[in-house]
């Protein structure tokens, strides 16, 4: 088996991944974007492909009005029984929600709440008795106490109801460092293992370990927290932790967990956010050790194009309401259609359908009618930080404006184009780095940054580049959000058609 890292790129953070049968299912977070929790397949762990996704129906996540940041966070994938259970915070919004299937597939149910979960982040376990276990982050998300931390917590409940039944109690409060989050309790053996994250998300990211004879505690911790940290390294993958362990059919112990691919001279900014990654875990004395997670991307440069037939696969996102909602796909069959409601990329909700950028250095391109409406292509973090490029169709050509938007500040470029279909492009590509040659103060700042965005459009023979902006405000440490770059079609007035979506990607 080879482990590749990313393991799932893109905007994928939070993982939990279970075996049932022979195939492993992974499963991420999604904020305020629809559908919610892709559902991810591997029988190698090497290759994986979505299959589906949890949230398809706006009843099941009520992300109508999720504040940008809040929304789906952190699920937990287990089986027991021939079920399929997803259990997830929906912060600012229905809370600790338990959703089931039969096939990972889905559909979903609708989802059962438990009232009596005040936290984030829960696991889902059973005891030998066959009692459900939820132990979550006793992070306060609502009234005085929000806000408030009260470490790792446990209750007993009734998945029939959502009735908690005993708790909830302490368990463990971590090593010292911030932010005690990301529980996963496992039996093993004679011994019951709590994992938990420890340190923020950022780059003082790590996991830590602690275990009982009782799922219910006392816990004592281990002898060598955190067992796996990026901090303070010049590591390619960084923020390192909010693990989840899984065991293969030979008797290896992999971890999933998220991590960032920084670039830069000093590695400061990561263009797609918080990733999906993987490594080894060996036992020792009893207790877990982990390997360093290493760089090891997939060979060869990626080539698609998606084509619009009657039905959008599970890939697209919208934000805040489903895709299908918003996809017209039958005025013109092969073709996607997007009807303008008024308002632009820093809307709540914007006519916006787009898929999570995958690669570094990246293009995507689409054709676009423009000539009874106003839209076009757009890679976005949140409503305030989201670089775009719009064709207005205007007599016999097109206007074509290109906007930089972070928070407090926008810039923008406009050129004209001779009327017709306009192709548009966004690029990202990698800035230049360490140079042998003196450098100028020029020189130094583009390789501080980690990668260049550049707006693009094209009718007939003509072309033209109105922008080239730096890609460092659209990371995961200058955006204020936990996502990542999604890049997609939008309207914003009338009728506008799109022809084909199309992305190269490199992991150069």
């Amino acid at each position: 088996m080879r482990l590749h890292n990313p393991l799932i790129p893109g905007f994928n953070p939070d993982p939990s991944a279970v075996l049932v049968d022979g195939t492993y299912y992974l499963v991420t977070s999604t904020f305020e974007y629809l559908p919610g929790i892709p559902v991810y397949a591997s029988t190698d762990f090497e290759d994986w492909t979505q299959i589906g996704n949890v949230i398809t129906r706006p009843e099941q996540g009520q992300l109508e009005n999720a504040t940008t940041g809040l929304g789906v966070w952190a699920p937990t994938i287990r089986h027991r029984d021939g079920v399929f259970y997803v259990i997830v915070t929906i912060a600012g919004g229905r809370g600790c929600v338990v959703y089931t299937a039969e096939s990972p597939e889905g559909p979903w149910s609708d989802g059962l709440v438990l009232g009596g979960v005040e936290g984030i982040d829960p696991d889902l376990s059973w005891d030998d008795d066959g009692t459900a276990l939820v132990t979550y982050s006793g992070l306060v998300m609502k009234g005085e106490d929000i806000g408030k931390h009260s470490g790792i917590r446990q209750v007993d409940v009734d998945l029939a109801t959502g009735e908690t039944l005993a708790g909830p109690r302490d368990l463990w409060s971590g090593s010292g460092f911030k932010f005690p989050e990301a529980p996963h309790l496992y039996r093993r053996g004679d011994w019951w293992y709590l994992m938990i994250a420890e340190g923020g998300t950022e780059r003082g990211h790590g996991v830590s370990v602690a275990r009982s004879r009782d799922p219910r505690g006392p816990f004592e911790p281990g002898p060598a927290n955190p067992i796996l940290s990026a901090r303070s390294t010049n590591r390619p993958i960084q923020n390192t932790g909010h693990g989840d362990l899984v065991e293969t059919p030979d008797g290896r112990t992999l971890m999933v967990l998220l991590g960032v691919r920084p670039r830069g001279a000093t590695q400061a900014f990561s263009a797609l956010g918080r990733e999906t990654f993987a490594t080894e875990v060996r036992w020792e004395d009893g207790w877990p050790v982990a390997e360093p997670v290493h760089l090891d991307p997939r060979e060869g440069d990626m080539e698609v194009e998606h084509r619009f037939s009657a039905e959008l696969d599970p890939g697209w996102l919208a934000i805040r309401r489903p895709p299908a909602s918003l996809a017209d796909l039958r005025s013109e069959p092969g073709r996607l259609t997007l009807h303008g409601e008024g308002t632009d990329m820093t809307a709540a909700r914007p006519v916006f359908l787009g898929r999570r950028q995958l690669h570094q250095t990246a293009t995507v391109a689409t054709t676009i009618d423009a000539s009874k409406g106003t839209g076009g292509l757009a890679v976005r973090y949140d409503e305030q930080t989201v670089y775009s490029i719009t064709v207005t169709g205007e007599g016999k050509g097109s206007i074509i404006v290109a906007e930089a938007r972070v928070p407090g500040i926008t810039q923008t470029w406009t050129a004209s184009l001779p009327s017709g279909p306009v192709e548009l492009r966004l690029e990202s590509e990698p800035s230049a780095g360490f140079q042998p040659s003196e450098l100028s103060t020029a020189d130094f700042l583009d390789m501080m940054t980690s990668d260049f965005v550049s707006f693009i459009a094209r009718s007939g023979d003509e072309e033209v580049r109105l922008a080239r902006v730096d890609g460092r405000y659209l990371s995961a440490e200058t955006a204020a959000s936990f996502t990542g770059r999604v890049i997609g079609l939008f309207a914003v007035t009338g009728t506008v058609g799109f022809d084909g979506f199309r992305y190269s990607g490199s992991n150069r």
